[in-house]
């Protein structure tokens, strides 16, 4: 399954985030934004519930990340 996840940051630098997401093996891409959202990144897991223990575990949990939304892909 893939999902984009948009990621508001606090005091983070966006190179620091943005590295340390493109280390995880399920971020096939990561962008840093202008506008509302700092960063999106893809995720591709291999299962739906995957999704929320990643994103809690493995991106909020990264510090200077405020809040982030979740959009899963339907095709």
């Amino acid at each position: 399954m893939h999902a984009y996840v948009q990621i508001g940051l606090d005091d983070a630098k966006e190179s620091d985030i943005y590295e340390a997401l493109k280390a995880l093996p399920e971020v096939k891409e990561v962008h840093i934004l202008f506008g509302e959202w700092d960063i999106i990144a893809k995720l591709e897991l291999t299962a739906p519930e995957a999704l929320g223990t990643f994103v809690m575990e493995k991106i909020r949990s990264l510090p200077g990340v405020k809040l982030t939304s979740t959009m899963i892909i339907a095709k």
